[in-house]
């Protein structure tokens, strides 16, 4: 089992990576990493961008499934078949926003195993016979950088960016009014705390890992709030043009209306 996922998905992301610091990276690994992640982001874009999009629906339907919960109660099986015509109504698939995370999961322990005790001569002995192998890998990046020791300035950066990117997609609370709506008011409250938890525990971790794995995260997560903001601004606009087309297509009525 090991060697399979060794042979799959270990292998090909590290030789992907020698190839970009042989030839695109201008022998910088701090680059070569950061060409590499970008790569790993475009391969999951759709399937990413379903995950956000589902991710926001969900957070946009929390009123609506704090009402069903007072509507509903106790009664477990009612809310859950009510719950289940509310997502298929909005056509939300609650399982879509983690599935994507699933999948990339394999990739991120692959980066994981290369980079966790540094890129060693022994690590080359992967580099395919087609792929020109280097003497030797340098850690320093940008010329400061040593991706082989732990950083703790790009851990925080790190951690920041991961508060950037969950604090966007993040909807307000609505304020709990019933007691049958106390455990959505809890919900929202855990998921308020995972909103800094989660960053912190980015940046505690990331302070003991080797900064290449640090950077590489660092990235992914900037890559993600960009992607982000691009759609959430784009959803906007349209929302924005839609209703603009309603508010002129009613003035049109209204000009009918009057009309002899």
């Amino acid at each position: 089992m090991i060697h399979l996922f060794t042979v799959v998905f270990k292998e090909p992301i590290f030789n992907l990576l020698v190839f970009l610091y042989n030839y695109l990276s201008f022998g910088d690994l701090g680059i070569a990493i950061i060409l590499l992640t970008i790569i790993i982001r475009l391969i999951f874009l759709p399937l990413s961008q379903k995950s956000i999009k589902s991710q926001k629906s969900l957070q946009e339907l929390q009123p609506k499934i704090e009402k069903l919960k007072k509507e509903y109660g106790n009664d477990k099986e009612k809310l859950g078949r009510a719950m289940m015509d509310l997502y298929k109504e909005h056509k939300i698939n609650p399982l879509s926003s983690c599935l994507p995370l699933l999948i990339q999961l394999p990739f991120f322990i692959a980066v994981f195993e290369i980079f966790r005790h540094g890129i060693s001569e022994k690590s080359l002995e992967m580099v395919y016979p087609f792929i020109s192998r280097p003497e030797v890998i340098d850690n320093l990046a940008f010329g400061f950088l040593d991706l082989s020791q732990p950083s703790i300035p790009l851990a925080v950066l790190t951690g920041l960016a991961q508060f950037w990117q969950t604090k966007m997609i993040t909807t307000k609370k609505p304020e709990v009014k019933s007691e049958g709506a106390k455990d959505e008011g809890m919900a929202a409250m855990m998921n308020k705390q995972m909103t800094y938890f989660l960053p912190l525990f980015i940046v505690f971790i990331g302070a003991t890992l080797p900064a290449a794995l640090t950077l590489y995260l660092f990235v992914f997560n900037v890559t993600m709030a960009l992607q982000q903001l691009y759609m959430f601004k784009k959803k906007n606009n349209d929302d924005s043009d839609k209703g603009q087309g309603q508010e002129n297509t009613s003035e049109e009525k209204k000009v009918v209306d009057v009309s002899p």
